[in-house]
């Protein structure tokens, strides 16, 4: 099979292909750094790879398996890392001159998890500046002049440029579900608590989230099944019986799922080609699709998410900024300031909100529907380094309720539009099984 032939498998058909002797790992790996090479001089979607250090990993799982000894869901699959995650191989300087030359001692708890499944850590993934909005120079593989979203700009674009076949970033407010729909991959923010954060930059204790990108439904759900579950470091982890993600994710539904279109208060923000592309879907899906409107106080969720999310950065990178001076961006020490502007009643008064509108959400589920379908960002990825609008996800973030990006729908400029379905909390494996559906359906 020849190296573009190789790089256009998901990662399933990677990991089955090597645990069948059908390609090995070192020669699947080769094949991802040769592209990396290719494409990174345009994309940049690398804060850091060791060629020979990925190479020696996989020639490592190459001769495990020969060894006949049992092999992990991913072994010898590459795996980019976001570059706020610890790695204990590779530097982890979230995307800051701040932090130049961190070195990890030990690895986050999800890295740990990925490498007992037998993935090979490629190298640490582009984010923008300590995961918030100044950019770090990656480019949109569809389109360089625009932006592949943010924070988790390398991640997405890694996958999208076909360098890796899975990568892991994170989101707090729009970091995982907007780039993915810029770039036009799959891409998965678990219910909150679902995958451990021990190890990773804490951002908001409340709202960060991790999760995979990459090629298929199926391959998320493969992601997930390796990094979720109960971690003791992290205390916002449940100690649940393991679910099989991706067996639930290719499950034939019994029933047609039912999906509640929610265009949401800020429906306005988006562009008028997304708002009819994802009408349209509603539209072609008929009596499986109805449509919702959120009760109004909804509304004040952008709010509160906003003052929860500058309230906690404040409290855990303040410090870290005002130690790196000019070396951090004056966006970011304006972040850091509204933080510290946050009154306690107001911070309160939001998670409060948080609460009242997570219990109000689950009825509809409860009652209505599977999955709710909405846009995954306001139109196609904008040309220019901005990361764009993370207003489409604010509020699933807010509620850490679990969201997919699905690329299903195109402008007319051929670029991606996301769509963006959302699921009831720790309902992940059946929100996996919606979008399988979905993806089938619109396919």
């Amino acid at each position: 099979m020849t190296d573009d032939k190789l790089l256009e498998l998901p990662a399933t058909a990677v990991a089955a292909g090597i645990a069948r002797g059908e390609f090995s790992s070192e020669d699947y790996t080769r094949a991802c750094l040769a592209r990396i090479a290719a494409a990174e001089p345009i994309v940049h979607a690398f804060a850091h790879v060791d060629e020979e250090h990925a190479l020696a990993q996989a020639r490592e799982c190459d001769d495990w398996r020969r060894s006949g000894r049992p092999i992990g869901p991913l072994h010898g699959v590459p795996v980019a890392i976001k570059d706020i995650i610890d790695t204990a191989d590779y530097p982890t300087e979230c995307g800051s001159p701040a932090l130049s030359g961190r070195r990890p001692r030990q690895d986050a708890t999800l890295v740990s998890r990925l490498r007992a499944a037998g993935a090979v850590i490629v190298g640490k993934a582009v984010t923008t500046e300590f995961a918030y909005f100044t950019p770090r120079g990656t480019r949109n593989p569809h389109d360089p002049k625009r932006t592949p979203g943010g924070s988790s700009s390398g991640s997405a674009a890694a996958v999208a440029a076909g360098m890796v076949p899975l990568a892991i970033g994170s989101q707090t407010k729009g970091s995982i579900i907007r780039p993915a729909a810029f770039c036009g991959v799959f891409a998965m923010k678990p219910s909150h608590g679902l995958v451990s954060r021990a190890g990773v930059l804490t951002l908001s204790r409340t709202l960060d989230h991790m999760g995979p990108f990459a090629r298929s439904v199926e391959d998320m759900a493969l992601a997930l099944d390796a990094i979720a579950g109960y971690d003791a470091a992290d205390p916002d982890t449940r100690p649940l019986a393991p679910r099989n993600f991706r067996e639930i994710a290719t499950e034939e539904f019994p029933l047609d799922p039912r999906l509640a279109f929610v265009r949401t208060p800020v429906w306005g923000e988006a562009d008028a080609e997304a708002r009819a592309a994802l009408e349209a879907l509603a539209e072609e899906l008929g009596e499986t699709c109805f449509s919702y409107d959120l009760p109004d106080h909804y509304a004040e969720g952008w709010d509160a998410q906003q003052a929860i999310m500058a309230a906690e950065m404040a409290a855990n990178i303040g410090p870290i900024a005002d130690r790196g001076g000019d070396k951090v961006s004056p966006r970011f020490h304006e972040l850091m300031a509204e933080g510290r502007a946050v009154s306690a009643v107001r911070y309160l008064d939001a998670l409060k909100l948080r609460g009242e509108l997570r219990t109000a959400i689950e009825e509809l589920f409860q009652q209505e529907c599977t999955a709710i379908l909405t846009l995954s960002a306001p139109g196609v990825a904008p040309e220019g380094e901005a990361t764009g609008d993370p207003v489409f996800n604010a509020l699933w973030s807010l509620l850490g309720l679990p969201a997919v990006n699905l690329p299903l729908l195109q402008g007319e400029s051929g670029m991606p539009i996301g769509v963006q379905l959302v699921g009831a909390p720790g309902d992940d494996a059946r929100l996996l099984r919606a979008a399988q559906w979905l993806t089938a359906r619109a396919g």
